[in-house]
């Protein structure tokens, strides 16, 4: 497959960036993200910054991560992660990650990159959120490249073919490791499964055999897990109306998502790499067939996921009040027990409709990943 075959999807090249950049200071809507997240005083500094910006890096290092550094200082308790001394930073590696925040799942797993001293990733972005210009603009000079989503089948696997290819690209001739969700949207139940979809997405740009094929992408699983779920009124409200029917978005709910998951408070936040995916590991999929093989190599992936998600005293409480037992009541205290209850039954009346299944629900995307774990 020929680079032409990308240009719908990639991200901005270095060439392209500084008119992408100058166009994004002249923007009103940019004017109302420097009020956000930066004193007034240092806004035209930054519009100059970014006017001599040149490569997809300087706009990371100038301005993205300062970005994050201040959304994090503003609204988590703190930062950490673990497993990142098992990496190279020579290795270009696929990060397979849950999904629990639109942007700040990848936007963190950069700030956790580029402070050990590894390259920067290319993140896979969804069309669906291409849909305002800004976040365009912004994604595209940040590294970010297009999930097409939706169409017909013929659409579906030929928008597949061509982001397995450029991934591929990406990792193998581009030497850049990516980032890309285990499934098509967050998880709204915080029961983390990887789509198996995603894993034959990946093989079809593949010429060796599915193991050979899996081994070349370098695969890291990624646990990402926060204090408090972000946007979990909205995903619990989603989960609850689907139930009896189709849950369509409104439009432009995806960019309110994006805006909320990022101003409201996340408590800790946790970032684990997983065990990277070696020969030794892959050799004990299935070779039955390729299905038995992405269905175990999915186990594996959910398994590693499960078992490094940092859990919280939100968590324990949750599973322990789900269940109506108290087999985790070592892992908090009463003040933590009292200030969540206060938290859901102040969460849950935003949603209407039936509390006790709401209120069920509610605690369900906050113990799942213990159920997970165990």
């Amino acid at each position: 497959m020929y680079q032409e075959d990308f240009e719908e999807i990639r991200p901005f090249h270095d060439s392209e960036i500084n008119a992408v950049l100058n166009g994004l200071a002249k923007n009103p809507f940019f004017s109302q993200v420097l009020h956000l997240y930066f004193p007034p005083s240092s806004h035209q500094d930054i519009i100059k910054l970014l006017s001599n910006t040149h490569s997809s890096f300087d706009f990371q290092t100038s301005f993205m991560l300062k970005m994050i550094k201040v959304i994090l200082d503003s609204t988590s308790n703190g930062l950490s992660s673990n497993g990142i001394e098992n990496l190279s930073p020579s290795v270009p590696y696929l990060f397979i990650s849950n999904h629990r925040d639109i942007i700040l799942d990848s936007a963190i797993l950069q700030k956790i990159l580029h402070e050990n001293n590894f390259p920067t990733s290319e993140i896979a972005f969804g069309s669906n959120l291409m849909d305002v210009p800004l976040i365009s603009e912004i994604g595209r000079a940040n590294k970010m490249f297009i999930v097409k989503r939706g169409g017909n089948p013929r659409d579906i696997l030929k928008n597949s073919t061509v982001l397995s290819a450029y991934i591929r690209y990406a990792l193998l001739e581009k030497k850049i490791s990516v980032w890309i969700a285990q499934r098509n949207g967050r998880t709204k139940d915080g029961n983390d499964k990887t789509e198996i979809a995603l894993l034959k997405m990946l093989n079809l740009s593949g010429d060796k055999s599915v193991s050979q094929n899996v081994e070349e992408l370098n695969v890291v699983p990624i646990s990402m897990s926060y204090e408090f779920e972000t946007c979990d009124v909205e995903k619990v409200k989603e989960l609850y109306y689907s139930q009896n029917e189709k849950y369509e978005k409104r439009p432009g709910e995806d960019t309110t998502s994006v805006i909320k998951g990022v101003k409201q408070n996340k408590g800790k936040i946790h970032l684990a790499f997983g065990k990277p995916l070696t020969p030794k590991i892959i050799d004990t999929f299935s070779k039955d067939s390729n299905a038995d093989f992405f269905k175990d190599m999915g186990i594996f992936l959910d398994k590693e996921i499960a078992s490094n998600y940092k859990l919280w005293p939100n968590n324990y409480i949750a599973y322990d009040l789900l269940e109506d037992n108290h087999t985790f009541n070592d892992k908090y205290s009463e003040t933590e027990k009292a200030d969540f209850v206060t938290y859901l039954e102040r969460s849950i009346k935003c949603i209407e409709g039936n509390t006790d299944d709401i209120r069920k629900l509610f605690l369900k995307l906050y113990a799942n990943p213990i159920k997970n774990n165990l």
